[in-house]
């Protein structure tokens, strides 16, 4: 038998560089809608959109204290950022398919038990451990996407999954309103952890284990040919030899310092830093800031919103100018131009026009580049450990995002006059422009490698016979 060798990155771009397989699809759904419908319920529909609808009734049925209700609502931001850096050297080591189900049980699971706790300190901690497998799902549906995806459309395909987090954050605190105002504050807990266990089926069935994870384990040539099959069902796989995934050495949290990715990582963990700290900044007091300048809560609560509105357009657009362009110029442009808005949003005073285009633009520049950055990092790092690049990553932004509220307050405190306190509020969103064009400089995205990785040992060795 004569010995092919077929490079599974190669076999995407070639077979669905033009039209997605429907297997590809699938895997696209499964991903936005874990992001989409768990943040809706799980996270921000609780943590930050529905909390002037949910303190009230946690005050009348537990009288919690100021600081026993600011450990609930900073609980989950912490479980995300715990998730994160557990479940993304996981994902490099069992497969992103098998931990994202993990995941996806992990919090459905929490969520649901969350609605019987009984008193405040339960919650606080299932709630953590809701944002722990929440932490873990959400990264790895950014590495799942990228390393389906076509590298023509890998930007543009990985931030258009990334909008459920967008969309969840945005309709999150809507519905929570609606439903807590008709039923109970634990309705959201119990859609929140059912709705991702009624998934998990799904995701059994149609949820495919990245092939090029399968490649660089060495998985059985059959598993890899059934994957790939399904992407092009009519391609001829006999007797190939798979390869495309380099196996460098080390533990995947260790290749993150070698010598040819440690400058990227420092550069994107400052850029994820400040990104998500300005944007959860943002998120927690544009509502109160708009309402003391004279509007009703109501109406402050929907000029917040185009912050979430504008960055689902920013993430798409910025996705397509990724596949185009240098994608660090393209964030270097992104973040200047939300840190432009966002310095403006101190100005726009009561004119509802200039302050709805003020708000738009920052979410359209910082969320939209912060979506970006997800691409950028699955780009950046290799099969052996995109996961835990991806992951890690996001956890050091949230610890930024969890320091964004704190950061807000202080400042909105010191009563420097809003033109000032949105100035400063955008120096970070500069230096993440900095960050990233500093990255493109000194650690570009590398060029895909024809790098051997795997292939099937029976097959292959009867093919060198």
């Amino acid at each position: 038998m004569q010995s092919r060798t077929i490079d599974v990155q190669d076999f995407i771009n070639e077979h669905t560089d033009r039209k997605l397989s429907p297997s590809q699809l699938r895997t696209l759904i499964m991903c936005f809608l874990i992001m989409a419908i768990d943040l809706i319920m799980a996270i921000d529909g609780f943590d930050t959109g529905a909390i002037g609808f949910i303190a009230p009734a946690l005050k009348a049925e537990w009288d919690p204290t100021a600081a026993q209700l600011s450990a609930l609502l900073s609980a989950g931001l912490f479980g995300l950022m715990a998730g994160a850096f557990v479940f993304g050297p996981v994902a490099d080591r069992i497969g992103r398919r098998y931990t994202l189900m993990l995941t996806v049980l992990f919090f459905g699971t929490a969520s649901l038990i969350s609605a019987w706790a009984g008193d405040i300190t339960q919650l606080t901690i299932l709630r953590f451990l809701t944002g722990v497998g929440l932490g873990g799902a959400l990264p790895n549906c950014v590495t799942m996407t990228s390393e389906y995806a076509p590298e023509s459309r890998r930007s543009f395909l990985t931030t258009a999954t990334y909008c459920g987090f967008i969309l969840g954050s945005a309709l999150g605190g809507l519905a929570a309103a609606q439903l807590i105002a008709a039923y109970d504050w634990r309705i959201i807990l119990v859609i929140g952890g059912v709705a991702p266990l009624v998934m998990l089926p799904f995701l059994w069935v149609w949820l495919p284990e990245s092939v090029r994870f399968l490649v660089l384990k060495e998985a059985p040539h059959e598993r890899i040919t059934e994957i790939l099959h399904k992407v092009a069902p009519s391609a001829d796989l006999s007797g190939a030899v798979f390869t495309g995934v380099r196996r460098p050495a080390g533990s995947p949290v260790g290749q993150l310092f070698s010598s040819s990715e440690r400058r990227g990582t420092v550069m994107l963990w400052t850029t994820f830093f400040m990104s998500l700290m300005v944007y959860y900044l943002l998120a927690s007091w544009l509502p109160t800031v708009i309402k003391e300048s004279g509007m009703t809560l109501e109406l402050a609560s929907y000029y917040a919103m185009l912050l979430q509105i504008g960055g689902a357009v920013g993430a798409i657009t910025i996705g397509l100018l990724m596949d185009r362009k240098d994608p660090h110029h393209v964030l270097g442009v992104y973040y200047t131009l939300a840190a432009v808005f966002i310095a403006f949003i101190g100005s726009a005073g009561a004119s509802g026009v200039m302050l709805a285009l003020a708000v738009f633009g920052a979410g359209f520049g910082l969320a939209g580049a912060q979506i970006g950055m997800g691409a950028l990092a699955a780009g950046f790092y290799p099969t052996a450990n995109r996961a835990t690049g991806v992951s890690w990553a996001n956890g050091v932004g949230r610890f930024g995002s969890g320091l964004g509220a704190i950061v807000g307050g202080f400042l909105l405190s010191l009563h420097l006059g809003l033109p000032i306190t949105f100035v400063i509020i955008a120096v970070p969103v500069v230096i993440a422009a900095i960050a990233v064009l500093i990255k493109g400089r000194i650690a570009p995205q590398p060029v895909h490698q024809h790098a051997v990785a795997s292939g099937a040992p029976a097959t292959a060795g009867a093919a060198r016979k």
